[in-house]
């Protein structure tokens, strides 16, 4: 089964909405399906470097990244959303995390048996 993820959220916004995205992300792979995770929005710091966890929080969620990627999860950011959203906006995405467009992102839900957002 394809599974498109699609984040919106700032990652470190005191709420535990990503990491549970990031966590449901590793189990659907561990149960046999295909993901996807496209970043838009606030979502695309958790796709840079420069993105770390604030002091109080437990968890990197641009290493949780890193670690799907590693798992050779396709991660695409928007490029528009490059400029316009996030924190660290115009800091680059880290390797791994492919730039892309809102074509890309409509091919992929047209592709996917399930989309979800967080």
């Amino acid at each position: 089964m394809k599974i498109l993820i699609v984040f919106n959220r700032e990652p470190h916004d005191n709420t535990d909405v990503t990491w549970n995205g990031l966590r449901l992300a590793a189990q659907l792979l561990k149960e046999g399906s295909e993901v996807r995770i496209f970043l838009m929005n606030d979502s695309v710091d958790m796709a840079r470097d420069v993105c770390t966890p604030p002091e109080h929080y437990d968890q990197d969620l641009s290493q949780m990244l890193k670690d799907l990627i590693a798992r050779e999860i396709p991660v695409k950011v928007c490029g528009t959303c490059m400029a316009r959203c996030g924190i660290y906006k115009n800091h680059p995405y880290f390797d791994g995390a492919q730039e892309a467009t809102m074509p890309e992102l409509a091919k992929w839900v047209i592709d996917s048996d399930k989309a979800l957002t967080f």
